[in-house]
């Protein structure tokens, strides 16, 4: 299948990815690659995409429901703290290339691109992490959300909406994967995920679209008790406030 959304060659400087440490001795029966994209083992057994299915619509639910009363506690707290919506969209790259709209409860300012707070790093840095600390464009609300990864909730709406998956490889944003190379699609063969095995092995030290390899690793490892795995680790990490501002 030929993804909907069509790369350009990069025009970005970034460091040189030694690619053949990636691609050689991947499991050819798992990942099958279909122009600029790549088909996943579960994907050719409908059993196990259901499992997966499943599983997604299984946990959104159960948590979606007891957390109903917090999200309206949450949308009045944003509301109250600065003008504007309460959920923030942006459009990310999903399963086989398609562009979707993601959600987010707001934690900065609305017109965080008008005023005159730009980011406190440069573009080549702001790509390297996720997050940056000392945000001026981050309200305060925001900066609890954010520490707690509570503005992520919205996302299961999301995941009931099939355009993503509790676990994943990360949502990238179109400008980064209009700068991909070929088998940097691989990671599109499935949806994209709330967490990943990118969010719980990040060093902070590669620039995110140079992490890849992790979300190949998922595509090839993929099982149910890898999801399990990542789950309990995603707990502990945002339990511990690691890498969240």
């Amino acid at each position: 299948m030929t993804p909907m959304y069509q790369p350009s060659p990069p025009t970005l400087p970034r460091r040189e990815l030694d690619r053949s440490q990636y691609l050689i001795g991947y499991p050819t029966e798992l990942v099958q690659p279909v122009g600029t994209t790549a088909r996943l083992g579960l994907e050719r057994v409908p059993q196990q995409w259901a499992v997966k299915r499943a599983m997604d619509i299984a946990v959104a639910c159960a948590v979606l429901v007891p957390l109903a009363p917090l999200c309206l506690l949450i949308a009045a707290l944003i509301a109250l703290d600065s003008p504007g919506p309460i959920l923030f969209r942006q459009e990310r790259i999903g399963r086989h290339g398609r562009p979707f709209r993601m959600f987010k409860f707001r934690s900065m300012v609305a017109e965080r691109r008008r005023r005159d707070v730009g980011p406190p790093l440069g573009s080549d840095e702001r790509r390297r992490v996720h997050k940056t600390p000392n945000d001026p464009r981050v309200t305060r609300i925001g900066r609890f959300l954010r520490r707690t990864c509570l503005d992520e909730i919205p996302q299961l709406i999301n995941v009931l909406r099939g355009e993503m998956s509790i676990v994943g490889p990360r949502p990238e944003l179109p400008e980064i994967v209009a700068r991909y190379e070929p088998w940097q699609h691989h990671r599109h063969a499935v949806n994209p995920g709330m967490t990943g095995w990118w969010q719980v092995n990040r060093d902070g030290r590669r620039l995110m679209h140079e992490s890849t390899e992790l979300d190949l690793y998922y595509l090839a490892h993929w099982s149910v008790w890898l999801d399990v795995l990542i789950l309990v680790r995603t707990v502990l990490i945002v339990l511990r406030g690691v890498g969240a501002f």
